[in-house]
């Protein structure tokens, strides 16, 4: 996966962010808005989760890097401070585990996460249980809130080994994910036998794929739906870089196109949240005032998809 750092989007926010950062980032209410940052329920315990989160891809995967780790130490900060708690990472993603588990410890905030990691599905039960140790160590956590299975792709992948690490309290809730559209059709298989209380998919303004048919079983399995690549791995900023928003943007409250694409995922009725990439803190400032305010209805959204497809 490339790296979701993305300089069109970074020269896009470099008018306003830097002042809005300043402000923001010595105090910690100081992200907020007016409006609270959205969240919606977990369907399976009622638990309401905010709506954005934080993906680790790539982005924490480094070692002996001062100034890293000070960026990305911003970034859970002010996660946090803007009332976000879910951050996303895997045993797959290098060393990403590593930098979160310090992260977290570092600012004392465990308490304050939904925690979110993945094991590969094709492991063997001992190789599986080994990656969840490990994962637990790394996280430096006795637990996390959300284990999944990664990219799967069996149809005959059965949930019964997480069911068991969740009675024994390694995890709170669990799941599985894909982003590979070639296994669409054997995951769709599995979410409607196994029913997991959380399923993570790509989907994007440019990749509405999801919506045909694995975003309404998601809903009627009682899966919470967690988004991923919701930039589309930047494709989204680079056709849109240079152009203006388009004028009714501003009825759904979006004043950046990362704000416009993330309002539209949120927008759809099965999504419970989104977990971009984030890098730096102006980014996640950004990104939390797409969880807060208006979201655009049907009618909106038709509008944004035909805006989208003639840009």
């Amino acid at each position: 996966m490339r790296p979701l750092t993305d300089p069109l989007r970074r020269h896009l926010l470099a008018g306003t962010a830097a002042a809005t950062l300043a402000a923001a980032l010595p105090r910690a209410r100081a992200v907020a808005t007016d409006d609270a940052l959205q969240t919606r329920p977990i369907p399976q315990s009622g638990e309401r989760l905010p709506v954005i989160g934080i993906g680790t891809a790539v982005i924490f995967d480094f070692a002996n890097d001062a100034t890293k780790f000070a960026e990305r130490r911003q970034v859970m900060q002010t996660l946090v401070a803007g009332g976000g708690k879910l951050i996303d990472t895997a045993h797959a993603y290098g060393r990403a585990e590593d930098r979160v588990g310090e992260l977290v410890a570092d600012l004392g905030v465990r308490e304050k996460l939904f925690l979110a990691t993945k094991f590969s599905y094709g492991d063997s039960r001992a190789a599986a249980t080994e990656s969840m140790q490990n994962s637990l160590r790394r996280l430096k956590t006795k637990n996390v809130d959300l284990m999944q299975a990664w990219n799967v792709a069996d149809e005959n992948y059965d949930l019964g080994l997480l069911r068991e690490w969740q009675r024994q309290g390694l995890c709170r809730y669990t799941g599985m994910t894909i982003s590979q559209t070639r296994s669409y059709e054997a995951i769709a298989k599995v979410l409607a036998r196994e029913k997991p209380d959380f399923f993570q998919i790509n989907y994007s303004l440019g990749d509405r794929e999801a919506e045909e048919r694995l975003l309404p079983m998601a809903r009627d399995a009682g899966a919470a739906v967690l988004i991923n690549l919701p930039f589309g791995r930047n494709s989204l900023f680079k056709k849109s870089a240079g152009k203006p928003l388009p004028d009714f943007a501003a009825e759904c409250g979006a004043t950046s196109w990362a704000q416009f694409f993330l309002k539209f995922i949120l927008s759809h009725p099965a999504v419970t949240a989104v977990i971009p990439g984030t890098d730096k803190p102006e980014y996640m400032i950004d990104n939390l005032k797409a969880g807060r305010g208006v979201m655009p209805d049907a009618a909106m959204r038709q509008r944004i998809v035909k805006f989208w497809d003639a840009l």
